[in-house]
């Protein structure tokens, strides 16, 4: 279970998989192939690779030339550049029409490190989010990507999927079955829930044992698809625990917190607290050392669990 893989690499390796599995899978990229990983692709499928350049919004559009034309393609640049400079583009061209679309951006979060605010994208589940028909997933590790992936190149619609830059430990085993739109409880509890996200969900996981030796039994529900929400599997914490402590790597405005926070508040008021980026930007540092300043951290999350403990 301890085996470290970034999730942009389990994404390069099952994309080319699928190219060998499926003709119509094309993949575009805005000129960021080796970070992104979709490199494997274009070095196995170079015909049905296309380098956009510097140019999103283009390759936005032209993806969505190729989904009418019967083809299934797969969209990777930075999560920053996919979600931000090219919201317009995936907007009017991909979610309006309900297009084929998949966009697949890596370094999103704080953890791409010393990159800096301008390329620490905090905002774009939010950004996401808020578009009608668009599906939003944030896996939690390598095997989740993997199942994910293969899971959005079945589905027909438009899809954000959002992974890393820095590796992460494996959360869940290779036999995992991954739904969109469903949660999975990654260790049972009773007092708290952690409702968590992407790398966070690890972050829980530590946080739970912290708490087990205090007495104190967490729960962690993992929410891979923040759009469409899993609510049975929300309901059910709040109605079991009483307590929800939501975890993210990205601000508290709009994302995972959000959408936990407005379904509960009108579904089943609980005490709730949103462990995030508290509305700001990033800034430049190694990903270890952002995860501590942004109070990311095991530690964190066990002071939220606490203080939403108190509010029971």
């Amino acid at each position: 279970m301890s085996t470290m893989m970034a999730t942009r690499d389990a994404y390069g390796q099952t994309l080319a998989e699928l190219g060998a599995e499926n003709e119509n899978i094309v993949v575009l990229d805005a000129d960021l192939s080796g970070s992104t990983k979709t490199s494997v692709f274009a070095k196995k499928f170079p015909e049905r690779f296309f380098n956009m350049g510097i140019a999103e919004a283009n390759m936005v559009g032209t993806a969505a030339g190729l989904a009418a034309a019967g083809k299934i393609p797969f969209v990777s640049t930075f999560a920053i550049f996919a979600a931000g400079r090219a919201w317009e583009q995936i907007r009017q061209s991909v979610a309006y029409p309900k297009a084929n679309v998949k966009i697949v951006p890596t370094h999103g979060g704080i953890t791409v490190g010393e990159d800096g605010g301008s390329h620490q994208s905090v905002e774009d589940i939010a950004l996401m989010r808020a578009i009608p028909n668009m599906t939003v997933i944030v896996p939690a590790d390598a095997v989740e990507t993997r199942k994910a992936i293969r899971a959005v190149a079945e589905y027909h619609g438009p899809v954000y999927i959002r992974l890393g830059r820095n590796k992460v430990p494996a959360i869940f085993p290779e036999d995992y079955f991954f739904e969109i739109g469903k949660g999975s409880e990654v260790a049972p509890g009773t007092d708290m829930t952690f409702v968590t996200t992407g790398i966070m969900t690890g972050q829980a996981v530590k946080a739970a044992e912290l708490l087990g030796r205090e007495g104190i039994s967490a729960r962690v529900v993992h929410i891979a698809t923040i759009k469409p929400l899993d609510k049975e599997i929300i309901l059910k914490a709040a109605e079991e625990t009483g307590a929800i402590v939501t975890a993210e790597e990205h601000s508290i405005i709009g994302g995972l917190g959000g959408a936990v926070a407005e379904f509960l508040a009108e579904n089943r008021p609980t005490p709730i607290k949103r462990v995030g980026v508290r509305d700001r930007f990033g800034t430049s540092g190694k990903a270890e050392e952002l995860i501590k300043y942004f109070g990311l951290t095991p530690e964190d999350l066990a002071e939220a669990a606490r203080e939403v403990l108190a509010r029971k």
